[in-house]
């Protein structure tokens, strides 16, 4: 009688967690920057989204496609971001330019 329960008990545990499903996080794999990017090439391209490109970018350390949309946002309207800058300015730096003759520098 006890070894009926005990296996009973046991295949119930066994049911149980087999049954138990992995929660998956589905945004975890978006890279950020081609989603913007292609919100950028249909034509919905705003300075949000290119300030949200730039800092992409930057923190994944590719900072050739981070000055481009730095750039791009500051054509769109004038840096006053001190944050913005910096990043910038590093983002230069790390591509070994000169940021003292930087026109978007200038005013800093």
């Amino acid at each position: 009688m006890i070894q009926r329960c005990l296996l009973l008990t046991l295949l119930i545990c066994w049911s149980g967690y087999s049954q138990t499903k992995e929660v998956t996080d589905v945004n975890r794999d978006i890279n950020v920057a081609v989603v913007y990017e292609q919100v950028v090439k249909e034509g919905y391209g705003t300075p949000a989204v290119y300030l949200k490109l730039a800092n992409a970018y930057y923190f994944e350390s590719q900072y050739e496609d981070a000055k481009k949309w730095f750039e791009t946002l500051f054509e769109e309207e004038k840096p006053t971001d001190k944050l913005v800058l910096f990043r910038y300015k590093q983002s230069l730096k790390a591509l070994k330019l000169d940021f003292e003759n930087n026109p978007y520098l200038a005013d800093q």
